[in-house]
């Protein structure tokens, strides 16, 4: 009975768990406030300094960590060793510095608030490791995990992974009594070289031929159970080292961004890295003490406020040294102005080695969380500070006294293909979009974009629309497509005007707004892919290039139709899949007319 009992209450923790989050987290994101300030305020509604409902939240932290390592996993299966390669000046250069820099500040600040140069070390050190989890998150949500931007602080938070090694190694080295001392930090530091080595020949050598022989047994758990082995072996490994699990999964990730198997890991993974990461949050919400909180409010909130507004200060003043554009020192220093969850396994070493006091411990804890559950907030405030389209205009140049032939107004996909066509014939093109981070991009490929807004028509003006043979207009926004058309049919009606339009309704839009040339942004490449398909089943390339263009003409007899009649016209001009009806048997003679009167009718009949 008492075994069925435990199961019982272990099960209630599950259901509350999993109810907090369900309830939590979607309230949260509809207001705007994002998923992790979600998990937090529901850990702490929940825990045993809210309605009590789970009392032991260091048990479940430390299995909830392992989200973060699953987490560091996938992001690993996207960063291939060149890439990572091409990152080495960001992680040691710009990641060290801000370190380095960050440390030294906040050591100041503990200093001048009475500690003692060692424990304010500690204290300094511990909030600088910012959350992992937290920005990669808001970075996943916010889908800028491969910008370049996001790029640059996943490799300082890469850096800081790195540094837990010898801060813990530091700690060691000022605790009161350092008997032996030596010996086992050059100890620790051969575990830590042992544990990479390790991981990284089993990643190079072991883990393909592994994961292939276990596909050719067909077994999908098995593969899921090996995913897991891979994460949970190369994090235990590393943790055995005195190195960070999620270093150890990142590592195990990057050896197999090459592999063939690397999609099905990812899937395999991405339940598990969602529930556990989302634990992670909810179990950080559950460790704030409130009893600490309540007694010790003005130096839980004074270190929240001047810990977060120096760290933000030092990670901004080291962006621009280091040549970042002010939009992008910004979004770092309101996205890393935070500690971490290797703030606990620091602090934890400080109490460990006779550096921090128990009350000394409790309070830095709570600064470190509340400073997490601010950072959802202070992204929100971003939208404010850096509105979209003036993120970071340094180094891209301004559209002004442009000319050529054509104006292109906007680079993405279409744009760029559209362009190939103009360009292999030598015509001089002008282009201009307003995405800053896809104008950085296109230099990297030698184009020359430049910045301008379309639907202004002083940007117009400024770009040669005057002049311009010919304006196509290939942004991915119907509006704005609109709107431009709008513009160019009214101040520069010298130039052919081509719209790239998203969709049918769309398309009789610009109809009838005028535009020379309107095409949907898929229909070409659907044609094809059908052509391609008759082909795959057995049609001769005559007969499908044939079916291909009479659908092409009924398609553009419909649109027609559609321009006087309406989106609904010439429905019966499509082909349908709908099944016909017809009799269940074949009759057995034909039907006669039982009167004058049906047989007129059905005389006439097609």
């Amino acid at each position: 009975m008492a075994v069925e009992a435990a199961g019982n209450e272990q099960l209630v923790r599950v259901v509350v768990l999993l109810a907090a989050g369900v309830v939590a987290v979607p309230l949260f994101k509809r207001l705007g406030l994002g998923s992790v300030l979600g998990y937090l305020a529901a850990g702490l509604a929940i825990g045993p300094f809210g309605l009590g409902l789970i009392a032991d939240a260091q048990t479940i932290l430390h299995v909830a960590e392992l989200g973060v390592v699953m987490f560091l996993f996938v992001i690993g299966l996207e960063m291939q060793p060149k890439r990572l390669w091409s990152l080495r000046h960001e992680i040691f250069g710009l990641g060290l510095a801000q370190v380095l820099a960050c440390g030294v500040l906040l050591t100041g600040v503990g200093m001048l608030a009475g500690l003692s140069a060692a424990v304010a070390f500690v204290a300094a050190m511990g909030f600088v490791m910012t959350s992992t989890a937290t920005v990669m998150l808001i970075l996943d949500e916010r889908g800028e995990t491969a910008t370049s931007r996001g790029q640059r602080v996943v490799s300082i938070l890469l850096l800081e992974d790195l540094a837990i090694v010898p801060l813990l190694a530091i700690v060691a080295f000022l605790a009161p009594a350092q008997a032996d001392v030596d010996s086992s930090i050059w100890r620790a530091l051969l575990l830590a070289l042992v544990a990479v080595g390790s991981v990284t020949i089993a990643g190079r050598w072991l883990l393909n031929p592994m994961f292939r022989l276990l596909a050719a047994a067909r077994a999908r758990e098995v593969m899921t159970a090996a995913a897991l082995l891979v994460v949970l072996g190369a994090a235990l490994l590393m943790q055995f080292g005195g190195l960070s699990m999620a270093m150890g999964a990142f590592l195990a990730g990057v050896m197999l961004s090459e592999s063939s198997f690397r999609h099905q890991l990812e899937a395999d993974i991405e339940p598990f890295r969602g529930i556990l990461l989302g634990l992670f949050f909810l179990s950080v919400g559950m460790s704030l003490d409130l009893t600490v909180f309540a007694s010790h409010w003005p130096q839980v909130l004074g270190g929240v406020v001047v810990f977060m507004l120096v760290k933000a200060a030092g990670i901004y003043a080291v962006a621009r040294v280091l040549g970042a554009p002010h939009g992008d020192a910004l979004h770092r220093m309101v996205l890393m102005a935070q500690g971490g969850e290797f703030a606990f396994v620091l602090y934890s070493a400080g109490v460990s080695a006779g550096l921090l006091e128990g009350p000394m411990h409790a309070v830095l804890t709570a600064i470190v969380i509340l400073s997490m559950a601010l950072t959802p907030l202070a992204v929100g405030a971003l939208r404010w500070m850096l509105p979209r389209g003036a993120a970071s205009l340094e180094g891209v140049d301004r559209a002004d006294g442009l000319s050529g032939s054509v104006l292109m107004i906007g680079f993405g996909r279409f744009g760029q293909v559209a362009s190939q066509a103009l360009l292999a014939r030598g015509v001089d093109v002008a282009i201009i979009d307003s995405d800053t981070e896809m104008i950085q991009s296109a230099d990297g490929f030698g184009f020359k974009v430049y910045y301008g807004d379309g639907t202004r028509l002083d940007v117009l003006h400024a770009s040669g629309a005057a002049t311009a043979e010919a304006i196509a207009v290939c942004v991915d926004d119907k509006a704005a497509a609109l709107k431009i058309v709008e513009l160019v049919k009214h101040s520069f009606p010298q130039a052919r005007l081509l719209v790239r339009s998203f969709d049918r309704e769309h398309a009789l839009k610009l109809i009838a707004a005028g535009v020379d040339y309107q095409v949907r942004e898929t229909f070409e490449s659907a044609s094809a892919f059908g052509e391609a398909a008759l082909r795959a089943l057995g049609a001769s390339p005559d007969e499908a290039a044939q079916v291909a263009a009479e659908v092409r003409r009924r398609d553009g007899e419909r649109l027609q139709i559609q321009i006087t009649g309406g989106l609904r016209a010439g429905v019966g001009m499509m082909h349908s899949n709908r099944m016909k009806p017809t009799p269940l048997t074949k009759p057995s003679r034909a039907g006669q007319p039982l009167s004058d009167e049906t047989a007129s009718v059905t005389a006439n009949a097609p």
